[in-house]
């Protein structure tokens, strides 16, 4: 089997090259022609374990992964796990893959399919609120899809944590793209087209403004679990059309159930992106309205995206055989 760490993982494909896998796995969720279990999701003082198993037609994957909220105060990453890839002819496992690494790959390249398929063809400007593992992957893959000149960060607790964030950016990203922090999220956020939350906040962490909100993208990727929201309600009242990932996450995140639950929006108003792209839609932009795109992600994604780096991995030599065998 062929073990991909997170080097070997960052030769083998590109983030443009996993958003064109997100993209896939969307076609693949319209046609249906997978088999997904619902996830298996054990929580304990606000710490979660999720193993997440999908079948495709060629491969099996499965992930185990771990979120310890808590673990940014003691310098430890949030997220680890790991990514078993079998062969779904023979049941032969093919690879083990870092799974937190591939995690923050996919849910980055998640953000930027939703970039590429609804934000302004000109869209320039990017606004981060997050500075953990997330908010750093999203901001890579928005750069990828649109000409941004410039990425607002705004992080609730500022100083060193904020300043590292910003220079492990300017290393990943093109040079010449404007890095700067923003000292509230009202300030943040009124300057971007583009706003992209990436937090566990169980309480919105945009301004419930709509002056502040209207004609921008927001895209939320933190809130995964119901008791969690990033949102305000001033969004919603901007929004016609609510998008999301998957049908599941109209029941997985606060930001979906809980304005359904006191009315804010009818599920009507809710569809899934794969819908759009598979019928080539394009939404119209209003300057008095916002697009908003919610995603608590899916297993299908993982299983793309871990076949996708494998065959690249093995087109390019790369990764450490653990048997020595092909």
């Amino acid at each position: 089997m062929l073990y991909l760490d997170e080097h070997a993982i960052n030769k083998a494909v590109s983030m443009k090259e996993i958003i064109d896998g997100i993209d896939q796995a969307y076609m693949i969720y319209e046609d249906e022609t997978f088999h997904m279990p619902t996830r298996f999701q054990v929580s304990e003082s606000g710490n979660t374990l999720l193993l997440m198993p999908c079948f495709t037609e060629e491969y099996i994957t499965t992930k185990l992964v771990t979120v310890y909220p808590n673990n940014k105060w003691i310098h430890q990453p949030t997220i680890e796990g790991l990514v078993v890839l079998n062969c779904n002819q023979t049941g032969k496992v093919k690879a083990l893959m870092d799974g937190a690494y591939l995690t923050g790959l996919r849910t980055g390249a998640v953000g930027g399919s939703a970039v590429r398929h609804l934000a302004k063809q000109d869209a320039s400007t990017l606004t981060i609120i997050g500075t953990g593992v997330q908010g750093f992957y999203q901001a890579i893959a928005a750069c990828e899809e649109r000409p941004i000149n410039k990425i607002i960060v705004y992080n609730r607790t500022q100083g060193e944590k904020v300043a590292s964030f910003i220079d492990r950016l300017k290393a990943a990203i093109a040079p010449g793209i404007t890095i700067c922090a923003a000292k509230s999220a009202e300030k943040a956020v009124s300057q971007a087209e583009i706003v992209i939350t990436a937090t566990t906040s169980s309480e919105p962490v945009l301004p419930d403004k709509k002056a502040l909100l209207k004609g921008k993208l927001v895209i939320g990727v933190g809130s995964f679990q119901p008791d969690m929201r990033e949102f305000p309600k001033a969004l919603y009242n901007l929004a016609s059309t609510i998008i999301v990932d998957t049908h599941d996450a109209i029941e997985e995140s606060g930001d979906i159930a809980e304005p359904l639950k006191k009315g804010w929006i009818q599920e009507k108003d809710v569809q899934t992106l794969s819908t759009l792209i598979r019928k080539q839609t394009e939404l119209p932009h209003h300057k008095d309205e916002a697009i908003i795109f919610k995603t608590t992600g899916m297993a299908l994604f993982d299983a793309v995206v871990a076949a996708v780096i494998y065959q690249a991995a093995i087109q390019k030599s790369e990764g450490t055989w653990l048997d020595g065998n092909l």
